[in-house]
């Protein structure tokens, strides 16, 4: 079935470990949860040799320990789980496999931007069947919230700093209330939530002053920070991780040698070092060097190495790659990294070799050609 899908979602792709799982869990379940707190977890985390199990569970989800467990405990609450953290954190990612594990369903999304109304978050009409029939519970088209309200399961809400503050407003009441009223309706006019409903919303750190949360829709969410991966052993992991599964779903067999790994690790922490250290915006890159972006530099060099090279991933696509991808203003982001490329890997591809050397070569090449 995942074969018919671009991007199957988490209860889709890891169904048979979930039903696994499912099978063995003894554990006190919240509500309607399909799995226990503990599994819960585990299914995120993965699994260790001290849980005992018959079989290994992957890691999916690369942070601390204590995010997930916050994360799990709110949702065990009446309260809705507000995950905030800067760009490529992996939030929606997280968001997603929570969903997974607790409803088997994470595909009750409303995503948030400027253009998300009311309707978005309560319902709207089929107009074909209401000039039919009239208004009724049938003609009713009712929201992914709304949706997640009548089953008792969770419901997510992406950017919700993106979205108005009329949308906002109209959280507030289904996460204080848990219900919604439908006043056209004379009959059947409430849709209540039933136990096991919550909803779980994103917010991204950088979009503050956006559409800033109310006071009031801030006391019904628990906050989680989810921080910028900074240690570079869990960031190669994440990478690795994102890497093979890539590979499985474009059905490449490329090797993506250690040390090209290492010099894209290392040029990020790099321009992470010189952004932080810059006085103006001017000298800082538009891109938040995340570590979704990393992946994103490593999968487009692996598509090119596969298509137009000879499926070996090498330094200098790396480096092409890199600058394709992070420079997004001209002039100011090609003079950021082409200052990056002199200053910083010249000497070093001067003092270690190695694949450094190719890896400046093929910096300047694309600064040159974008120039």
């Amino acid at each position: 079935m995942t074969n018919e899908m671009l991007r199957a979602p988490a209860e889709v792709k890891y169904a048979e470990e979930l039903d696994w799982l499912e099978s063995v869990d003894d554990g006190p379940k919240p509500f309607s949860w399909r799995l226990s707190p503990k599994m819960v977890r585990l299914f995120i985390l993965g699994s260790e040799r001290s849980d005992g199990l018959d079989r290994e569970v992957s890691q999916k989800w690369f942070g601390d320990r204590s995010f997930v467990e916050r994360s799990i405990v709110t949702l065990a609450s009446d309260r809705g789980l507000l995950l905030i953290g800067d760009p490529g954190t992996g939030k929606s990612w997280l968001a997603e496999l929570l969903a997974a594990a607790i409803s088997r369903n994470s595909t009750l999304v409303v995503q948030g931007t400027a253009g998300t109304t009311e309707d978005h978050i309560k319902y709207s009409w089929n107009v074909s069947m209401v000039i039919a029939k009239g208004q009724s519970r049938e003609s009713m088209i009712p929201s992914p919230i709304m949706t997640a309200m009548e089953r008792g399961v969770i419901g997510r809400f992406e950017e919700l700093t993106r979205s108005t503050s009329d949308v906002q407003d109209a959280l507030i009441s289904i996460l204080s209330e848990k219900y919604v009223s439908i006043p056209e309706l004379d009959d059947d006019n409430i849709v209540f939530a039933k136990p096991g409903f919550s909803i779980i919303a994103t917010a991204n750190s950088r979009d503050r002053g956006v559409n800033d949360l109310s006071s009031a829709l801030k006391r019904r969410f628990n906050f989680v920070r989810i921080p910028v991966v900074s240690n570079k052993r869990s960031e190669a992991e994440i990478v690795r991780f994102r890497t093979v599964e890539l590979l499985r779903r474009h059905q490449i067999e490329l090797e993506v040698p250690p040390t090209l790994l290492d010099i894209l690790l290392q040029s990020f922490a790099d321009l992470r070092a010189a952004a932080a250290s810059a006085t103006s915006d001017d000298e800082k890159l538009e891109s938040a060097l995340s570590t979704a972006e990393q992946i994103g530099v490593l999968e487009d060099a692996i598509l090119h190495s596969n298509f137009f090279g000879d499926r070996t991933l090498r330094a200098g696509t790396l480096a092409s790659s890199l600058v394709g991808s992070l420079a997004r203003r001209s002039p100011e982001d090609l003079a950021i990294l082409n200052k990056y490329l002199h200053g910083v890997v010249e000497p070093r591809s001067k003092a270690d070799g190695g694949d450094w050397p190719e890896f400046l070569d093929g910096g300047r090449q694309a600064i040159a050609t974008l120039s």
